[in-house]
């Protein structure tokens, strides 16, 4: 089995790093920054739980584009590649179109590709763009860092989930093997919305401009938080959708105990305090480097399920408007965003 990792930023290297140092074929696809720093340099990948691992870059099989990761394959290994999409949302289409230029139209030799990406609507945009490709929903429920451009951290627990398909237990096995605790589901529907839930943090975490420790200590983000998940909660019943426990306590449960005082919230919350101190979003990441960000695929979904059904998500929607807005240094206050939000 060959996995393709295309975009190799946090999420991609570390899911690639472990499986390299489990000795899989890897092939990392990155930006040309990504590219020059891991040239000669080998990859670290790191985790909250004390594994510590240093990856050989031509262990990697770097490769600017998928084209490229995927001609250095033996022609006999091609029908065994599994593509681990790793982008931003906003350029699923245009990857997934690119992969679709090399995959098999053989209906017994469909190569797979996996969505480790957040967000619910990715799946279908990947599908749409690779028609002939046996498309797989994951997710991913960590946060993972890069402290430097060889340096990958996982920061935070959690399983990942696989959706079922005709490789998936293989699949899930070699990731298991791995060290990168994985299990394989058929209602990848309610995961997905689960975790777009826990996903409503992003947008907070890159406004408040500190760590996701910090921000989760300040009861005025928590508030904040509690509000878009309850407006999601509610675009989701008029779906009939019934999110995914992926935390200690039920979604519903959840919004309250973020409204807790400090006092309450952090005896009861350790699970989800339990961080590298450092850590902050992907989104605040994004903002700091001047890239588009994933607001539209976590806040933007929210308002677009309200929308179908003749309802409003006004929060989901205020908050796409602020990070859109959002420029490099900027930085909120939990009371100052509640007054902006009028929550």
């Amino acid at each position: 089995m060959n996995f393709i990792v295309v975009g190799s930023g946090a999420i991609g290297s570390y899911i690639g790093g472990r499986l390299a140092a489990a000795g899989e074929s890897v092939s990392l696809v990155a930006r040309s920054y990504q590219l020059e720093a891991l040239t000669d340099v080998a990859l670290r990948v790191t985790d909250l739980d004390g594994f510590a691992a240093d990856v050989p870059s031509q262990q990697l099989h770097l490769a600017p584009d998928f084209q490229t990761a995927y001609a250095k394959l033996p022609p006999t290994e091609r029908a065994n590649v599994v593509v681990l999409l790793c982008v931003k949302g906003g350029a699923t289409s245009s990857a997934a179109a690119e992969i679709a230029t090399c995959v098999s139209t053989n209906a017994s030799a469909r190569t797979v590709i996996i969505s480790l990406q957040n967000g619910v609507e990715n799946v279908a945009r990947i599908q749409a763009a690779a028609p002939h490709a046996q498309v797989l929903a994951g997710m991913v429920p960590y946060n993972v860092v890069m402290k430097t451009g060889a340096h990958v951290h996982r920061a935070t627990a959690g399983k990942v989930q696989l959706e079922a398909g005709k490789k998936s237990n293989d699949i899930a096995a070699r990731l298991n093997a791995a060290g990168i605790r994985v299990s394989v589901t058929s209602d990848m529907k309610s995961v997905q919305w689960g975790k777009l839930l826990l996903n409503l943090n992003n947008p907070i975490n890159a406004l408040s401009n500190v760590p996701l420790l910090d921000e989760l200590l300040d009861r005025h983000f928590r508030v904040v938080l509690a509000t878009l998940q309850r407006e999601a909660l509610s675009s989701m019943a008029y779906a009939g959708i019934i999110p995914a426990q992926l935390a200690a306590a039920s979604p519903r449960t959840m919004t309250h105990i973020l409204r807790l005082p400090n006092f309450i919230f952090t005896r009861i919350a350790q699970k989800m305090l339990r961080m590298d101190p450092a850590a902050r979003s992907s989104m605040w990441d994004d903002v700091q480097k001047g890239r588009v960000t994933e607001v539209d695929d976590l806040c933007g979904a929210v308002v677009r399920l309200a929308a179908k059904h003749g309802k409003t998500a006004s929060v989901n929607a205020k908050m796409c408007e602020l990070v859109a807005s959002l420029k490099k240094g900027d930085q909120w206050t939990g009371r100052q965003l509640r007054q902006a939000l009028r929550v």
